[in-house]
């Protein structure tokens, strides 16, 4: 998307900062893949996503199509990275050059399936490693994992709330 903003909450900038600081001791590299979106950015998002899978399963119907790309894409108004409190992220390893293998990526490219459920079993060893360094070191910052998306971590948020069985969400969304 054209003239695209990463925002987040301060605290998360923070929490990102550490986190970059361990990585670069390995020399490895923090990619944020995503932040806060916009509600239009979200709709574009899912639309795109739409097309692209219904071009590809012409046989499906929208309503399957739509509960399928839902796995993995929120619906406009149900995205957490609308709070500033949800960041997309990978690691790029210096040493090699490249993005880490997650298992499912292809450097920034993510192949949505089940295999993106975090710990998804039938995945290569370096894969589950690579993921469980990228888990830990957020989930050490007080972030918690999708439960369907290894690369996308909540703080603050609703889900956020729900997963550490707080009474309320810290932020809701910035519009």
């Amino acid at each position: 998307m054209k003239n695209y903003q990463y925002l987040v909450r301060e605290a998360i900038i923070e929490k990102i900062g550490r986190i970059s600081k361990v990585l670069d001791k390995q020399d490895k590299i923090l990619i944020i893949r995503s932040a806060w979106r916009s509600f239009e950015h979200q709709r574009l998002l899912w639309e795109t996503t739409f097309a692209s899978f219904k071009k590809k399963h012409p046989e499906k119907s929208d309503g399957d199509i739509k509960q399928i790309i839902s796995y993995f894409i929120a619906p406009p108004t149900k995205s957490m990275h609308v709070t500033g409190g949800a960041v997309d992220a990978l690691i790029y390893d210096k040493i090699e050059d490249c993005v880490m293998n997650f298992g499912t990526n292809k450097g920034l490219e993510i192949d949505l399936s089940k295999k993106c459920y975090p710990y998804y079993p039938n995945i290569s060893p370096e894969a589950k490693k690579n993921r469980a360094l990228l888990i830990n070191l957020f989930e050490d910052e007080d972030f918690v994992c999708d439960l369907k998306e290894y690369w996308h971590f909540d703080y603050g948020n609703t889900i956020w709330a729900i997963e550490k069985d707080k009474e309320f969400a810290i932020y809701g969304p910035i519009t």
